[in-house]
């Protein structure tokens, strides 16, 4: 695979712990980073972030090779891991940082993401307006080493956590069994 074909795509989708393992290890999937990005600090800290003063939303970042896994594929995989019509953070997790947003890196996938976001608008699935954003990327800084793969290196926290904060539960009732990878 040449590092001249692949493409970077950056999702915020709440805690980006529980936004990693849905991405990680697909096929064509080369890396998922947890970090920041959309803020105004330059390379801000988890501290900083959640002290709701850089303007930052925590996201993921994922390397990918469009001709293995298209752009289009992750945002249906990304649409089934949120609540996008919660316009004030994800599930337990409140505040700007913890809101939803598609970060495009081209005019393609701008396009793709309006597209994608139409068309969950247009399925009637939610009773309550989309409230995703679709912002130009930004500056994305990778998080501390403790957050990356954080599914991996502690499962147990991780799997009550996302059943704790709803977000199971959640995707369950919305998606069910159309849920690609968890």
């Amino acid at each position: 695979m040449g590092a001249e074909k692949l493409e970077k795509a950056t999702f915020a989708g709440g805690c980006f712990w529980c936004m990693v393992k849905p991405f990680d290890e697909q096929p064509g999937i080369v890396k998922v980073v947890s970090g920041y990005t959309g803020g105004t600090k330059e390379n801000p800290t988890y501290r900083e972030v959640c002290s709701e003063t850089t303007g930052h939303f925590e996201a993921v970042q994922i390397t990918f090779d469009p001709e293995m896994f298209s752009y289009e594929r992750l945002l249906d995989l990304f649409w089934q891991q949120i609540d996008p019509t919660d316009p004030g953070g994800q599930f337990h997790d409140r505040g700007h940082s913890y809101k939803t947003a598609i970060f495009y890196h081209s005019e393609e996938q701008r396009q793709l993401a309006e597209q994608s976001k139409h068309q969950l608008e247009s399925s009637n699935k939610f009773n309550k307006p989309i409230a995703t954003q679709i912002i130009p990327a930004k500056p994305f800084y990778e998080a501390e080493e403790y957050h990356q793969d954080y599914y991996k290196k502690n499962s147990a926290h991780y799997n009550r956590y996302r059943i704790g904060s709803g977000r199971e539960a959640f995707i369950q009732k919305y998606w069910g069994d159309r849920i690609e990878e968890r």
